[in-house]
């Protein structure tokens, strides 16, 4: 059953992925409603650093097309960070080398020098995005267009009467396709007040240990843990205590920051994003985009627009 230029869809999931994704829907035309378990500030969404960089996520090659495509909105949107909630910021990724992918496509990229110090890796300025800014706009700017959201717990996408149904829930596939290759990877942050510090920086020691920290407006968000099919969303105090540690070893005045919040988030990683079509017994559309790990806010327009173009054939 095609939806026509103006068919109903029903998006279920209401993190950036699926906001993004309604909200493409609607400005082509179609009539969207959202229908998210939480309201967007309590989407695993909303724990996100967010930093633009294509991480836990697979197949690399497509995340990186996609992550592309976000970026030239991220980079427009970046006009407006107060509005928008995202900015164009410098930063270090620690470790890092420049792949062909991204040649050409980002700015202020150069090695750190030896007389720099510190991380050896790369300089460049990337998208950096509050989310606690950007969810609301999002959501702001689907209303706009004449999108709805309405928050309940979906059990069967055949509660969704549309044409065309588009799956965005995340982790919460895991139950509602069911789809148990989706699985949890635990990440933790602590928030601190900035003592002054206005780039990011993102390393790994030779344990896998990661150390991030991202400047937002008002605090600075510390990482990060990985765990593997961890579920608790309980902060850890050692794990937080850790992530502070590590991360003032690279900016020793990190550590008389005072905590100002902690945060844990369940990333929604899967062997390979799932990104397509499937017909139902009764003649509607069920569009899957799930499965984006760390990357889902790297990803989304890029992943919105595929969806868009998926759910329109």
């Amino acid at each position: 059953m095609e939806t026509g230029r103006n068919g109903e869809v029903i998006v279920v999931g209401g993190g950036v992925v699926g906001l993004t994704t309604a909200l493409v829907l609607a400005e082509r035309g179609h009539r969207v409603r959202v229908w998210t378990r939480d309201p967007v500030e309590r989407t695993t969404s909303a724990v996100a650093g967010a930093l633009w960089w294509p991480y836990r996520i697979e197949p690399l090659a497509l995340a990186r097309d996609w992550a592309l495509a976000s970026l030239g909105v991220y980079t427009e949107l970046a006009a407006d960070p107060d509005a928008t909630g995202v900015r164009m910021v410098e930063g270090v990724l620690g470790e890092g080398e420049l792949d062909a992918w991204a040649a050409g496509r980002l700015s202020g990229v150069r090695a750190v020098t030896e007389a720099e110090g510190g991380v050896a890796g790369l300089w460049a300025r990337l998208p950096l995005i509050d989310m606690s800014t950007h969810l609301p706009w999002l959501r702001e700017r689907l209303l706009a267009v004449g999108g709805t959201i309405e928050t309940r717990t979906v059990s069967s996408f055949t509660e969704a009467e549309a044409p065309v149904v588009v799956n965005c829930t995340g982790l919460g596939a895991r139950e509602l396709v069911p789809d148990p290759s989706v699985r949890p990877v635990r990440g933790q942050l602590v928030v601190v007040e900035n003592p002054g510090i206005d780039t990011w920086l993102t390393s790994s020691d030779e344990n896998g240990e990661m150390a991030y920290f991202f400047p937002q407006p008002g605090r600075l968000l510390l990482g990060g843990t990985a765990e593997d099919d961890a579920w608790s969303l309980e902060p850890d105090p050692n794990t937080a205590e850790a992530i502070v540690r590590r991360c003032a070893a690279l900016r020793p005045e990190i550590a008389g920051a005072r905590v100002l919040a902690h945060r844990v988030g369940l990333r929604p990683v899967r062997d390979a994003v799932r990104l397509e079509r499937e017909p139902l017994p009764d003649g509607r559309v069920l569009v899957h985009n799930y499965g984006h790990g760390g990357a889902g806010v790297t990803v989304a327009w890029g992943c919105a627009r595929e969806a868009a173009a998926l759910a329109s054939r």
